[in-house]
């Protein structure tokens, strides 16, 4: 009988799919990015220096401009007061006018995850498993809390 019960539970897959490198991300006009990226040598060299002030454990590599970003990259993930000491020496900087920063962010994450072996019917019935059933269910189990469906169940 647990055999039989160990059969029908579902299986769990999980893939992880974000960036390969570790970055801070400050949106800015373009115009602003051009800015920073002519010194940014210099730029890299202060970020340091604040971190290291700080006791972090991260460093900054290189900048690279993608559009209307600059991508600060990491030799270590970035926390936030990380993020948040980078953000503060940009905003500070005089080439860039302060309402040219749009916003900082560190690179976001996205975690796919395939449920295998749900049941066709409902036990003991021929009605079919409705994905409603299967949306009630996952929002009542802690392990989905602030989980968005990436197509219907």
């Amino acid at each position: 009988m647990n055999n039989i019960n160990q059969k029908n539970k579902p299986k769990f897959n999980i893939m992880t799919k974000g960036p390969s490198r570790k970055q801070i991300i400050i949106s800015m006009s373009i115009n602003s990015a051009k800015r920073v990226m002519i010194q940014s040598n210099v730029h890299i060299a202060n970020i340091n220096r604040l971190l290291k002030g700080v006791k972090s454990e991260i460093s900054a590599d290189y900048i690279h401009s993608d559009n209307k970003e600059i991508v600060i990259m990491t030799n270590k993930i970035a926390t936030f007061s990380d993020l948040n000491i980078v953000e503060k020496y940009m905003k500070e900087l005089n080439d860039i006018e302060l309402n040219n920063i749009m916003s900082s962010r560190l690179p976001q994450f996205k975690s796919y995850l395939k449920i295998l072996g749900i049941p066709y019917f409902l036990e003991d019935t021929n009605l079919y498993v409705m994905p409603d059933i299967i949306k009630r269910v996952i929002k009542y189990i802690h392990i989905f809390n602030n989980i968005v469906l990436a197509s219907y169940p």
